[in-house]
């Protein structure tokens, strides 16, 4: 995409995120609202605004055979940054609530030929693979936690899902908690109720508590919190994280 597209693409997802009601009862037809004027340029625009997916994806260990569920996938863009690696996973799912992006996720599957990829159309708090619970090697949500209303049931299902010693991978934006622990990075008032208020518009809510309730339900592999930019206001960097966790292993496995 030429410079002048791509300045075309963000101002038009920007009037859209601006301008566009949404509207719907349930998430699912408010994700469809959301996403179906933006899903054509939605990769465009959130690879400068989606900060650390490479490097949480590339810091994910690599399963031989195992199953990997990308939680709130979109349009399948995420998993690309596993590279090579992707093929020796046995069987990755693609899971969105979102139509209109997952039809993005089946033509980039049916372009790249992945055979070991398939989108699914289901709800993070509680898809089940046919595998079933407590066989799956891997769960990641990259900036979709922050979008699903309920995202406790979803990393409680995240842990379900995983096997002993499998692992979550996140990425996305939050903001930290007023009095955050010396260990933690602190943001101020302006930082914590700017960022809130800006994306909440868009139905993504961040919160101070999805680090914390990570570390207190996984062993923790990797914590990083940084400020990235976002497209077409200068000056303006947005808190993200990246955490990786790892299920104990002495946790017995679902019947």
């Amino acid at each position: 995409m030429s410079a002048s597209a791509g300045i075309f693409n963000d101002l038009r997802i920007l009037w859209q995120l601006t301008f566009n009601r949404v509207k719907g009862d349930s998430h699912a037809e408010r994700l469809e609202s959301f996403y179906r004027h933006q899903a054509s340029g939605y990769d465009a625009y959130r690879r400068r605004l989606l900060h650390g997916r490479t490097d949480m994806i590339q810091s994910l260990p690599v399963v031989e055979g195992g199953t990997w569920i990308d939680m709130g996938a979109g349009t399948g863009e995420n998993v690309e940054h596993m590279g090579d690696n992707l093929s020796k996973f046995g069987k990755v799912y693609l899971l969105d609530l979102c139509r209109p992006l997952l039809k993005i996720g089946e033509e980039r599957v049916a372009e790249k030929n992945w055979q070991n990829v398939e989108p699914v159309h289901g709800d993070a708090t509680a898809w089940t693979p046919t595998e079933g619970a407590g066989q799956v090697d891997l769960v990641t949500f990259s900036y979709s936690l922050t979008m699903i209303p309920d995202w406790f049931a979803a990393i409680e299902h995240a842990y379900r899902l995983l096997k002993p010693g499998g692992t979550i991978g996140i990425a996305d934006f939050y903001v930290a908690r007023k009095h955050a622990g010396e260990s933690e990075r602190r943001h101020g008032w302006l930082t914590r109720e700017f960022w809130q208020t800006f994306f909440a518009v868009d139905n993504v809510f961040l919160s101070p508590d999805h680090l914390p309730y990570l570390k207190n339900r996984f062993e923790t592999v990797q914590i990083k919190e940084r400020f990235g930019s976002v497209p077409i206001v200068p000056f303006l960097y947005a808190p993200y994280y990246i955490y990786l966790g790892r299920k104990p292993d002495d946790v017995a496995a679902p019947e």
